[in-house]
């Protein structure tokens, strides 16, 4: 048995744009409606959303029958739980709050098995490697897994050269909401200064050879970050898509004709 291709990383090797949606039901009937929605990637929270470990790998489960190419994003750094979400078969990986490049290889280090790596081996118990299924697995994890770091701090864009150097990270994703908190904007991530910011990290990131992607649910900015060279790109979050829709429905019935007893 051939390990699975991991169609996001070369798509991002290849430079394709991939446009996606962030994931923070945590529930595989939610993964699976939007799977087939035309989105090229959905990113599976586990750093805000409430996913644990089962809740992450019933979604890959799911999602493993449709062309859509999940991305995980983990809780931190944790050497331990990320290897968790490798053996439960994710393939790629965000990685929150990284502020130095020596975090970024401890992350690289976390992915691979020994000796470039710390990674525990237990493939027996792995989906991942299919339970010894795959026989070639140690000598074939590394070319298909995808490491994403995510700067979102001015600690972070300052060392961004830095980070975007080191081997084995394949993107660097530029978190617009923490970032424009850490400049002194909480809550306002299109606030000039910071959208400057993304911007310039978007350009510096393209220079150092590496994928970029930010996150925007505004459309107009998000095409924005494209046209700089973002090559992933989340538009949207699952979690306010339902609220915003049920909002505009209650809304029509209850402030609109609906009130005076139009049929349903």
């Amino acid at each position: 048995m051939q390990i699975p291709r991991n169609g996001f990383r070369h798509a991002l090797l290849a430079g394709e744009r991939q446009i996606g949606l962030f994931l923070g039901t945590a529930s595989p009937y939610v993964a699976e409606m939007v799977a087939g929605a035309g989105f090229d990637w959905l990113l599976i929270d586990g750093e805000h959303g409430p996913n644990d470990l089962r809740t992450i790998l019933a979604q890959l489960q799911v999602l493993a029958a449709y062309p859509v190419r999940p991305v995980v994003r983990t809780l931190d750094h944790d050497p331990a739980r990320i290897k968790q979400l490798l053996d439960c078969g994710a393939l790629s990986l965000m990685v929150p709050m990284v502020e130095t490049a020596q975090q970024a290889q401890a992350l690289v280090r976390a992915m691979r098995y020994p000796p470039h790596g710390i990674r525990g081996v237990g493939t027996a118990m792995a989906r991942a490697a299919h339970w010894n299924a795959v026989g070639d697995y140690f000598s074939e994890a590394e070319r298909e897994l995808c490491l994403l770091v995510q700067i979102e701090s001015a600690a972070g864009l300052k060392a961004l050269e830095e980070i975007a150097a080191v081997t084995g990270v394949d993107g660097v994703f530029i978190g617009p909401s923490d970032l424009a908190a850490s400049m002194g904007h909480p809550g306002n991530p299109g606030h000039p200064d910071v959208k400057a910011a993304v911007a310039d990290a978007i350009c510096r990131v393209a220079a150092a050879g590496k994928a970029a992607g930010v996150f925007s649910a505004d459309p107009a900015v998000a095409a924005s970050y494209g046209e700089l060279g973002a090559r992933f790109l989340l538009v949207g979050v699952d979690t306010l898509l339902l609220r915003q829709a049920a909002e505009v429905l209650a809304a029509r019935f209850t402030h609109g004709a609906g009130a005076t007893g139009a049929a349903y």
